[in-house]
Order: C-alpha cells, then sequence, then structure tokens
C-alpha cells in the first residue's frame, strides 16, 4: 500500500515537468515553423538581399574591381546563408515572444512589469545596432580599406569572407547596443548601482576601446565606432538605473501574499 502511495506521488511531481516540456517543445516548434515560413518566403529573393547587402563595398570599389566567388557553391551558399540569418533576425520578437510567455508565470508580478519593456528595448536596441553598423560604420570602413591598399593590387573581395565579416560585424553591434539592457539589469537585480558605475567611467571607457580592438578589424576607425557607442550606451544605462528601484525580498514576499489572498 505505501509502495503504490509513494508510486503515485512520484507520478504527480512528473507531471508538472512533463507539462513544461511539452509547452517548451511547442513553442521551440512555433518559433522553427515561422523562420522555415520566413526562410521560404525571403529565399526566392536571396540573390537581392545580398546585392543590397553588399553595396557598402561595391559603391566604393576603385574602378574595374569587382566580388568575386573563389569556391565552386559559393554563389548559392552565401545568398543561402544570408537569407537564413535575416529569417532568423526577422523572427527574433516572435522567438523572445515564445520565450517570453514560457518563463512569464513563474515571475512575480513586479518582475514581469520590469521583463517586459526590457524585452521590448533589447529588440530595438539589437535592429538599431545592425542599422548603425550598415548605414554608418560599413562605408567609413570599407571606405578606409579600399582606400589604402597598393596602388598595383585590385581589391577583389570573395562573397562568402564578405559576408562572414559583415554578420561577425552585425552581432558585434546588436550585441553592444544591449549594454543599456545588461546595466539596467544589473542595478535592478541589486548587484550594484548608478553611482557605483559612475565611478567606474575610466575603466568602463578603456575595456570599450579593449573589446572593440579583439573583435573588430584591425584599424582606429571600426575600433573607435565600436567603442564609442559602447560608452555611450553605458551611461545611458546609468542614466536610466538611476530611476529604477532595486529588486528586494520585500516585494517578493508581497507578490506572494497578493497571489495567496488571490487563491
Amino acid at each position: 500500500m505505501s509502495d503504490a502511495k509513494a508510486y503515485t506521488a512520484e507520478q504527480e511531481s512528473e507531471l508538472p515537468l512533463m507539462g513544461h516540456l511539452i509547452e517548451l517543445r511547442n513553442r521551440l516548434l512555433k518559433a522553427v515553423v515561422l523562420v522555415v515560413l520566413l526562410f521560404a518566403c525571403m529565399f526566392p529573393f536571396a540573390n537581392e538581399f545580398y546585392l543590397y547587402l553588399s553595396i557598402p563595398l561595391r559603391s566604393l570599389l576603385p574602378e574595374g574591381s569587382t566580388m568575386i566567388a573563389t569556391q565552386v557553391a559559393s554563389p548559392f551558399l552565401a545568398p543561402f546563408k544570408l537569407t537564413m540569418v535575416m529569417a532568423l533576425f526577422l523572427g527574433m520578437p516572435f522567438i523572445l515572444h515564445q520565450a517570453w510567455s514560457f518563463i512569464a508565470p513563474g515571475l512575480y508580478k513586479k518582475e514581469k512589469r520590469l521583463a517586459f519593456p526590457l524585452l521590448g528595448s533589447s529588440i530595438i536596441l539589437f535592429y538599431t545596432g545592425i542599422a548603425f553598423a550598415y548605414y554608418i560604420v560599413f562605408p567609413l570602413i570599407f571606405g578606409f580599406f579600399t582606400a589604402t591598399g597598393p596602388e598595383d593590387v585590385k581589391v577583389m573581395t570573395d562573397i562568402s569572407a564578405y559576408l562572414d565579416f559583415v554578420l561577425k560585424l552585425f552581432f558585434a553591434f546588436g550585441i553592444v547596443f544591449e549594454i543599456p539592457i545588461a546595466t539596467v539589469l544589473l542595478i535592478w537585480s541589486g548587484a550594484t548601482t548608478a553611482n557605483d558605475l559612475a565611478k567606474k567611467r575610466t575603466y568602463v571607457l578603456v575595456s570599450c576601446f579593449v573589446i572593440g580592438m579583439l573583435i573588430t578589424p584591425p584599424d582606429v576607425i571600426s575600433q573607435t565606432l565600436l567603442a564609442v557607442p559602447m560608452w555611450l550606451l553605458f551611461e545611458v544605462g546609468i542614466l536610466v538605473g538611476r530611476f529604477v528601484k532595486p529588486n528586494s525580498d520585500d516585494d517578493a514576499e508581497e507578490d506572494v501574499k497578493e497571489s495567496t489572498i488571490v487563491k
């Protein structure tokens, strides 16, 4: 009899876990289906997308120079890869919404109020970082690269190498533009305060240039174009963080009491 009771209790404890795993699977499937649909819709225009992506370089190439494909499959694989990444980027709001819907039931009321605007802001900032890289950074660094080469050397960039280069910068600037979100979360969690972060401006500025040196091409222009926005975004995070009240155990207890009263 006791064994039967123990078995029943074990089954009941496993049911919530299985329910969460099934929900996670369903939400992952929805995200994958959306990305596949976006890819299927955009793939017929893959070559046009690549041509648009390569404008910052092609518009600055010397007369008589052009982009080339050094591998047999590059003319197909480069646009294919670009379209897949674009589908992932465009589907990111829906993917993050699915992640939010999965974890939201386990958050306190105050955490939900803060997390939703942070989620929306992170999406906007990520896209802003990509746009900043394409419209401001690329023309400057490609202009620098194409103008400083030896006179007798023609600039003929491989299409796959160019794609890898710009995707790396897209990810770098997209992530860097999330600095205000990370700063606000640190302040809200109580790990630090806005005043403490403000006192470390000098160290942060040096770190920004070191990071810029590590993840950008070896030239001062691209390093500066990444480091300066990093520092400015850090300052924005401090400014917003001054209006954020740090999370505390009292807030959690209050949420528990409210949920108990509702029940």
